[in-house]
């Protein structure tokens, strides 16, 4: 197995054939890093669907149910941030297979103390062991977003692909809301076989194990099969360069990027925090729209209903991806279109949810899921390996895990600290103030990104031809 102290060179033949190589491995890590990050959304879907069974049959307050959601995403926000910088510096396959394994050691635990009614013996005992267990059950989710985008950043790093990397990560990250879809319909199965609830949880705990076994064969990173990338190249070159001038040089790979040097990429910090609006928007949805639906349908009706805001954020990103591609990268702008429209979808749905029916309800969440989906898709893998590859880092591939992660890491803490408001504006005010919190929320993070969408827009003529690299 070659490394990157190798003395390779990639001219000529060699450059074609290194191409068709990397080209040829491509559909692979596609298929594997997507189905990774289904399992993880199949996994904590499964979850949210079975909120009211959680409730009424095995006892578990709506308080605690709240504390689940605010305990996985804490962990899973400072997870993220973890997970994406080991990503970077360790083997990334060993870090998505103990994420998946891991998240099925959690969902089979969660079936142990229903199995044997923890809540019932002790609510003190209850309640500790499951807010234990998705206490870690969100560390071990956090590992598919960031070292997953990082091996897709890995080896779709030829001239075609990243001209249409909005296209190609539009695509992948149809991953999340084909596990999201896949959990509604299998416990809309479930509860209609009239089997036990608890069987929505323990299937996606089977499926993490052997997804797991399944990652672990996976070539992260094309240098580690003796193909020599640009960035390879580019770092080859001025080491050579270097070697020339008659400096000493010992070249072991690119060194890790650390988080304060991922902070200094232009842009990262604002993403990061306008991210995080957009995530508490697609995170309370996410967590309570089967709740809110099952109060007014039966169980099987509100998850199948609940399925379509999933469907609808499959589209979502692809077009984003594609419309930005085709405006050279001003993905800011786009972003900010959608989320606009958004507002006033949200508006809408903040008098009328609660007097709409199936057909009227099915219609507006499959465009809000649109709307909501294409720049959550975007944010966390195109732009983000549009970040990493700035100038400042470029010929480092040991950085997209980290500003992933980080992405994602503060986008996820903001959502958790957000859904936090989400029961008591409830109680207090009914469905339609949580409604009008989203609309707070979205303008916010649309705000957030107004000077890059300015940038974009009426860009400087030396910076016309970089704007979709920062």
């Amino acid at each position: 197995m070659a490394s990157e102290t190798t003395p390779l060179t990639a001219s000529g033949h060699d450059s074609a054939e290194h191409l068709r190589r990397l080209k040829s491995y491509q559909w692979w890590a596609f298929f594997v890093t997507f189905g990774g990050y289904f399992m993880a959304h199949f996994s904590r879907k499964c979850y949210s669907t079975v909120k009211q069974q959680l409730q009424s049959e095995a006892g578990y307050s709506a308080l605690v149910l709240s504390e689940m959601d605010t305990v996985f995403m804490g962990t899973y926000a400072i997870g993220n941030i973890i997970s994406g910088k080991l990503g970077d510096t360790f083997s990334p396959t060993t870090v998505l297979s103990i994420g998946l394994f891991g998240s099925g050691m959690c969902l089979f635990l969660m079936n142990v103390s229903l199995w044997f009614d923890f809540e019932g013996f002790s609510h003190t005992l209850g309640n500790f062991f499951i807010l234990g267990v998705y206490f870690l059950f969100g560390f071990f989710q956090s590992t598919g977003g960031p070292v997953g985008t990082a091996v897709m950043g890995n080896w779709f790093c030829d001239k075609e692909s990243i001209k249409n990397r909005g296209l190609i990560f539009g695509l992948w990250t149809c991953h999340q809301y084909c596990g999201d879809i896949t959990a509604a319909l299998c416990t809309a199965y479930v509860l209609k076989a009239g089997y036990t609830y608890w069987w929505a949880l323990f299937i996606p705990a089977v499926t993490n194990f052997s997804w797991g076994f399944l990652t672990m064969r996976l070539i992260a990173d094309p240098v580690d099969v003796g193909i020599i990338t640009d960035d390879v190249r580019a770092r080859m070159e001025k080491n050579a360069k270097k070697a020339a001038a008659g400096e000493l040089i010992e070249d072991s790979g690119p060194a890790p990027i650390t988080y304060a040097g991922a902070l200094r990429i232009p842009m990262v910090a604002q993403y990061a925090f306008a991210f995080g609006f957009f995530k508490l928007t697609n995170y309370v949805l996410f967590f309570w729209l089967p709740y809110f639906l099952g109060k007014h349908f039966d169980p099987v009706t509100a998850n199948l209903i609940a399925a379509l805001y999933s469907v609808g954020m499959m589209p979502g990103g692809i077009i984003v991806g594609v419309v930005s591609d085709l405006f050279g990268g001003r993905r800011a702008t786009v972003i900010g279109v959608f989320m606009s429209c958004l507002v006033v979808f949200l508006g809408i749905f903040s008098q009328k949810s609660e007097s709409l029916g199936p057909t009227a309800l099915l219609i507006m969440l499959g465009i809000m899921g649109i709307l909501v989906g294409g720049p959550n898709n975007i944010i966390t893998s195109a732009v983000a390996a549009d970040l990493a590859s700035h100038p400042s880092v470029k010929g480092n591939n040991k950085s997209l895990g980290t500003v992933t992660g980080l992405i994602n890491g503060c986008g996820s803490i903001t959502a958790s600290i957000g859904l936090l408001a989400v029961g008591p504006l409830q109680s207090a005010f009914g469905w339609s103030s949580v409604w009008m919190f989203l609309i707070g929320c979205t303008a916010t993070g649309t705000l957030l990104m107004s000077t890059k969408i300015y940038s974009e827009l009426f860009p400087p003529p030396e910076t016309d031809a970089e704007v979709g690299l920062v």
